[in-house]
């Protein structure tokens, strides 16, 4: 574990082609750009990198964030954006191959729902209205719908008791029904400091059936293969950049690709340092994205 800190020791990062960049955290917090994330993707650009922004908030389509990026004055294309909203759409039509008839139950926001309609793949919940309120349900308001064929679980700011009830019966009820999780992030960084994120809320679900969901995004190997079939990325020239050792850097270790840490999101100094510190150690370590801004200026 190398800690970069000099613009020599930066310098070292050129060797890659290919950079994965996670974005809550790294790129900004919230809706608010971390100082100089947008000088150095564009220093990046000017060296003829690769980038790919890989993220596991399910909230937004890959369309959806193609706008953040635009509002925010970051250069991206859709093609270079893998988020675990796209890649679970793209598991349950692959893997699962669930057909035209089939159905999943959203336990989420429009991001999945864009992402599944993309795919070809019905589904149902997620931003409906009647599921959104807040309120008891009781199981003689439950319809059997046999045509569920899974339950998929991310980030949802719409949690309700309804979403958590009619998500269980279908898992319970339909058999062979699928548990997904678009990611199994705990929190999630924001400007003042960290939200309740995806794992939070499959946790219940989780708790009541004593079985974990299929998770898709990072650190799962999943997310990585997709990335590299669509890329055809060479691993041993690919950097991945991430705030979260549990998430961003196993996600890079486990896909055997080197990684980078930075301090502008989850992770602290006393976590890859010390007493204390993760078993998880990340091939560099630097304090900011933008430090690689000073290459530019060096």
């Amino acid at each position: 574990m190398a800690y970069l800190t000099t613009p020599e020791d930066i310098s070292t990062l050129l060797k890659y082609d290919t950079f994965l960049f996670d974005c809550d955290g790294v790129l900004w917090q919230g809706d608010v750009l971390i100082p100089g994330a947008k000088e150095a993707l564009a220093f990046l650009r000017e060296q003829k990198k690769r980038i790919i922004f890989v993220t596991n908030n399910a909230t937004k389509s890959r369309k959806a964030y193609k706008k953040k990026f635009d509002v925010l004055g970051i250069e991206a294309t859709e093609e270079e954006v893998f988020g675990s909203a796209y890649a679970t759409a793209v598991y349950c039509s692959t893997v699962l191959n669930l057909q035209p008839t089939d159905r999943v139950y959203i336990i989420g926001m429009s991001g999945i729902e864009e992402e599944l309609s993309a795919e070809g793949i019905q589904y149902t919940g997620g931003s409906d209205p009647l599921d959104c309120r807040a309120g008891p349900y009781e199981l003689d308001a439950f319809t059997d719908d046999p045509s569920v064929k899974a339950v998929i679980v991310g980030l949802d700011q719409y949690l309700t008791y309804t979403k958590i009830s009619k998500a269980l019966q279908y898992l319970v009820r339909n058999e062979g029904c699928h548990f997904i999780a678009t990611n199994d992030d705990s929190t999630y960084p924001a400007k003042l400091g960290i939200l309740p994120g995806a794992g939070s809320m499959s946790a219940p679900l989780t708790y009541i059936l004593k079985r974990s969901p299929v998770s898709i995004g990072k650190p799962n190997k999943t997310m990585l293969d997709c990335i590299v079939a669509k890329q055809h990325l060479d691993r041993h020239k690919t950097l991945m950049i991430g705030d979260r050792l549990e998430t961003d850097i196993k996600f890079g270790i486990e896909g055997g690709i080197d990684t980078c840490l930075v301090m502008t999101g989850i992770a602290k100094p006393e976590d890859v340092g010390g007493p204390n510190a993760s078993d998880i150690k990340p091939t560099y370590v630097m304090r900011t994205v933008g430090d690689l801004v000073q290459l530019a200026d060096s």
